[in-house]
């Protein structure tokens, strides 16, 4: 940001009200750092803890408690590293690389009396670094060039699609159909056909009915043959016509 010619703004990380400040003794060799060493009942100076960020560097201040005029400060460029340490013997006990305006740089111990104080300032500078090491590969992304294949979804030259819209096809299926036009209904479930619906039949009238034009057709009988009985006579008078005539034409 500060390259872009933006000012930077300071962002409080943490902020612990009591901090003891002591001298260390230089180190003899590269042992690790053992807070008994140091004169832990009578600490050097005593303040307040101010842990701002400002971009990706961090910065732990030494304020004193009142005024808030600035004691000592180190800027923190990564964690765990060389500007802050651990000891070996407490967690509650720190070496800090302090540099003033003019580059130089001591080593002093600080050490919180809550041990829950020192766990909130070691996870203040994680979290901090935590996300500066997200930054870095997301700029190391963004700075390497897109290799992967690109989905063409235009069209090719003479391609074309058909589109139906509101049109479907259905199959039309014919139902049987009985006498009268009627459709026949499906058989039920089980394959078994109801019996038909039973037709009342009267058997007092049926009988007399067919009694009654069998002896109407008797009386056509009989009256025709009563009818055709009486020709013979008339045949006979005319015969007996013909013949009284015969005799008469003779004489």
């Amino acid at each position: 940001m500060a390259a872009h010619g933006q000012a930077e703004y300071e962002s409080v990380l943490c902020i612990k009200p009591e901090v003891n400040v002591y001298r260390i003794p230089p180190r003899a060799s590269n042992r690790a750092v053992r807070a008994a060493d140091w004169k832990l009942d009578a600490p050097d100076w005593t303040g307040r803890m101010r842990v701002t960020a400002r971009g990706k560097v961090a910065y732990v201040k030494l304020e004193d408690k009142i005024s808030g005029e600035l004691f000592a400060q180190a800027p923190v460029d990564e964690y765990p590293g060389i500007i802050v340490e651990t000891v070996s013997d407490s967690s509650r006990y720190f070496v800090l690389r302090i540099q003033d305006d003019n580059g130089r740089t001591a080593f002093i111990g600080i050490g919180f009396g809550d041990r829950g104080d020192a766990f909130d300032f070691n996870v203040a500078l994680q979290d901090h670094f935590k996300w500066v090491k997200q930054e870095n590969e997301f700029s190391k992304q963004a700075q390497l060039p897109d290799t992967t294949p690109k989905l063409d979804l235009g069209f090719k030259e003479g391609q074309t699609i058909t589109i139906n819209i509101g049109q479907s096809k259905r199959k039309d299926r014919s139902r049987p159909q009985g006498s009268g036009g009627l459709g026949l209904l499906p058989p039920p479930p089980g394959g078994k056909l109801a019996p038909p619906p039973s037709r009342s039949t009267n058997h007092n009238t049926q009988p007399s009915a067919g009694g009654s034009d069998t002896g109407c057709l008797l009386d056509l009988d009989a009256s025709n043959s009563n009818s055709v009985a009486p020709s013979n006579p008339t045949s006979t008078a005319s015969s007996d016509l013909w013949g009284d005539f015969d005799s008469v034409s003779q004489n």
